[in-house]
């Protein structure tokens, strides 16, 4: 059996937990200083993932398809350490939060013009008149109203502001996520061994949440896949782009033997992502020609660690991967390489999208940036080869955060 990566550098220093006050302080000074470099005196966060970085709190629903009336919102004030928290979830939120408690209020209904002519008076209390405001997020409700809630003129993008700050991971959300990703992968491995003829996809998804709450999960963050992938593409659901369709949504269809089983699951640790993805066979060994794939898929991930380091840019690997599977884009037209990965299960950047080749040259990796990593290989008749692999960046290489053998392929 091949087991998963070993590290390519001297060793990070990750703390077996995290120190939630460290990185609750360290986080807000990297969100006040990416404020101030892009001219920003507030910020309002409306994304879950966003408040979680911004906050340190987080909460059972974390997925943004779980939640929209009744979610936290956050305002970031360039003068102010402590971000102000607008909380629902009272029950099941993280107790650990450093947040003072004058700095926490009710919660708002940002999707009702009654809920945001409410947060208009707030704001305005809040924020300084003529001051720069950026936003992440508008609901319809905060458009129709934007003169009200906005007096100063129309708010900015928070996305530069707020990708900025999350792009380099500290050793404490580097802990977290690597937390992340061991409950992950010891709640996956029930759910590989009850891999048989008969069993239900939605039968799968009852047992790795389960698990993974008893493990510590914060949250299940999106809906686990375990997809029956077709014998061909012609076989398979229609996609606009004449490829694979995936993910397709878990339903109670009932797992055959043969089927070749593309899993995607995530999960949070206070608020941080993991990102499992493997190849399963259900009640059978692969062939020779699918542990040929999986051979190739693995060579593919070796080219594309080989020149994975700080100061390499997305194009380098995205170059590297093309070479290694013979000319051929190794992802899905409607995916991508890699991403990285923090409070959402897919940050910036997407290495390998269709904005092209020159975006990916002007990407240049930071140490410290975590990056999820995952191939995929075809050929009509094997149901391809697909995992996913998640290394920090460092100046002289990576280290793995995923420790998942790839069986039942491998040597």
């Amino acid at each position: 059996m091949t087991t998963s990566l070993r590290a390519v550098t001297s060793a990070l220093d990750i703390p077996h937990e995290p120190d939630r006050a460290r990185m609750y302080r360290e986080s807000g000074a990297r969100l006040r200083s990416a404020m101030a470099d892009n001219g920003v005196d507030a910020l309002i966060l409306l994304g879950n993932g966003n408040v979680v970085y911004a906050t340190g709190t987080s909460w059972p629903l974390l997925d943004a398809g779980l939640s929209h009336v009744e979610r936290p919102v956050a305002i970031v004030l360039a003068d102010d350490e402590h971000p102000h928290l607008f909380m629902p979830f009272r029950e099941g939120a993280s107790s650990e939060s450093q947040i003072p408690a004058d700095h926490v209020h009710p919660p708002l209904y940002l999707e009702f013009d009654e809920g945001v002519e409410y947060f208009a008076r707030i704001a305005a209390e809040l924020i300084p008149a003529g001051a720069t405001v950026a936003v992440d997020e508008l609901t319809g409700a905060m458009r129709r109203a934007a003169d009200r809630l906005f007096p100063g003129g129309a708010p900015v993008d928070a996305a530069p502001v707020v990708g900025a700050a999350k792009l380099v991971k500290t050793v404490d959300q580097i802990a977290c996520i690597r937390k992340a990703c061991r409950i992950t992968e010891e709640a996956v491995v029930d759910v590989q061994k009850a891999l048989a003829p008969g069993v239900r996809q939605i039968d799968l998804s009852a047992q790795f949440v389960r698990r993974a709450f008893e493990l510590g999960a914060t949250a299940n963050m999106l809906e686990a896949i375990w997809q029956a992938m077709p014998a061909s593409k012609a076989e398979g659901t229609w996609t606009t782009t004449g490829d694979l369709a995936l993910p397709l949504l878990t339903t109670e269809r009932k797992l055959q033997a043969g089927d070749v089983l593309w899993t995607d699951v995530s999960i949070t640790y206070t608020g941080f992502c993991s990102d499992f993805g493997r190849t399963w066979l259900v009640g059978d060994a692969p062939s020779a020609r699918q542990h040929d794939q999986f051979h190739q898929w693995r060579d593919i991930l070796d080219a594309v660690l080989k020149v994975t380091k700080a100061g390499a840019t997305s194009g380098d690997l995205g170059r590297a991967a093309i070479a290694a599977n013979g000319g051929r884009k190794p992802w899905l037209p409607h995916f991508y390489l890699g991403h990285s990965i923090g409070t959402n299960a897919a940050e910036m950047p997407m290495i390998g999208t269709d904005l092209g080749e020159e975006f990916d040259d002007k990407f240049v990796f930071p140490a410290g940036m975590v990056l999820v990593l995952e191939p995929v290989v075809w050929a009509d008749g094997t149901g391809g080869y697909r995992s996913e692999e998640i290394i920090v960046i460092t100046e002289d290489g990576f280290v793995p955060l995923t420790d998942y053998p790839y069986a039942p392929y491998g040597a």
